[in-house]
């Protein structure tokens, strides 16, 4: 069987999304830029040994829309180099690189750019006047995320039970909570954990980890955007306490505690094993096993404890097999529940802080933790790697990766 290897990484920085560096930048013109810097390091490949670029989009519309793979393609003067864009929401661009895994295990090709982009400035997440009535009512009528609303103690029952469908479309902070309250996370730890990330992401920004695996943007003006927007070194435990519930009246998850809203961009080269040796490119890492599940929409944030389980047995390991975790920090309460699950301790899971500090720009994020696993597994000289995601509306992720000297 053919290996697929990662050859290259690329990211943009991650901007705050309205109010930060990236707010007026076209996602197409930022995912150009990434797509572009990730073929630089290639310095032998010729666009015609690209079999195809395969970007994942959270929203693909708007601005993100009209096959936005295809149009980076034409963007970058690659017209002879197909393009298709894909949805698995929070893991779409986790997806893109499995679809590239896929074929070239299969001999449908050799070389492949996969990544994904979003850009929440560019199209306002949730904004219903985008799409009007374009909610199933199917879904509204059960309302059972809702369940417990003004109580944090109550527990979280399948809608099912109840005789209603599980609400696809229940708000991913709503969906944390009820997280929180099935998996017995206190508000405390919550906070704890938030002022973690921000403390490793901090100390990674400290040594230079961030800045090694960020290509600079510049703007139209001539400024250059280096670093991410969103981390707060200064935050503290009793300023992470403060805030108040967002979603549900006595409940537990804060903007402190949950990732912010964000824009940004990231690539890889996936190629046949046997196609770096020709090239004479070093691999970063081997792709060793894939898996995708699924669950109640809401409490979707559970959703890497199946994926996990399922790319573990299909490779033929363990939890305790694999030296560095990489589990998307979308809310504290889903980390710490689906880490607990998976049985990886703090010493392994998110070692450079996550998403709760950096951001998380939906499409983009699978291709982002996968660079960041990649460079951190170098920088400590680990070998195995877990990526690993929830997924908005009821669904897992899960990627291993075994690095390559």
């Amino acid at each position: 069987m053919r290996d697929a290897v990662i050859v290259a990484t690329s990211r943009s920085p991650i901007g705050r999304a309205v109010k930060g560096s990236l707010r007026d930048v076209r996602p197409d013109d930022l995912l150009a830029h990434t797509v572009g810097s990730v073929l630089e390091r290639i310095p032998g490949l010729e666009a015609r040994e690209i079999e195809d670029i395969i970007i994942g989009c959270g929203s693909p519309a708007a601005q993100q829309g009209f096959n936005i793979a295809r149009v980076v393609a034409v963007l970058r003067g690659l017209d002879s180099v197909p393009g298709t864009t894909v949805n698995r929401y929070c893991a779409s661009s986790v997806q893109s690189i499995r679809m590239a895994a896929h074929a070239v295990v299969a001999g449908e090709g050799d070389v492949f750019v996969a990544g994904g982009v979003e850009s929440i400035s560019a199209y306002r997440f949730g904004d219903a006047d985008v799409f009007p009535d374009a909610e199933n009512p199917e879904f509204l009528s059960g309302a059972g995320g809702d369940e417990g609303v003004g109580n944090q103690n109550s527990r979280w029952t399948d809608p099912r039970s109840r005789g209603a469908l599980p609400d696809v479309y229940l708000s991913m902070g709503q969906t944390a909570e009820n997280v929180a309250s099935l998996a017995g996370i206190s508000r405390r730890e919550m906070d704890e954990y938030a002022l973690e990330s921000q403390r490793r992401t901090a100390a990674a920004d400290h040594r230079g980890f961030w800045s090694a695996e960020i290509d600079p943007f510049t703007l139209p003006d001539g400024t250059e955007i280096a670093a991410d927007d969103s981390p707060r070194p200064s935050t503290t435990l009793d300023a992470l306490e403060s805030l108040q519930p967002v979603f549900r009246e006595g409940g537990t998850v804060t903007a402190g505690n949950a990732c912010p809203l964000n824009d940004g961009a990231s690539a890889v080269v996936v190629m046949s094993a046997e196609k770096a040796r020709r090239l004479g490119v070093r691999p970063l890492a081997r792709i060793v096993s894939t898996a995708v599940s699924a669950l109640s929409p809401e409490i979707m944030g559970l959703g890497p404890v199946e994926a996990t389980a399922r790319a573990l047995s299909r490779a033929g390991m363990s939890i305790g097999d694999i030296d560095q975790v990489e589990l998307n920090e979308a809310f504290a309460a889903q980390v710490i529940a689906s880490a607990r699950a998976i049985g990886v301790d703090d010493d392994r899971l998110n070692v450079n802080g996550g998403a709760i500090a950096l951001g998380h720009p939906f499409g983009s994020t699978g291709a982002r933790i996968t660079t960041t696993l990649l460079h951190s597994l170098e920088e400590r000289d680990e070998e195995l790697g877990l990526v690993t995601m929830c997924v908005a509306g009821g669904q897992g992720a899960a990627m291993i990766l075994q690095r390559l000297n």
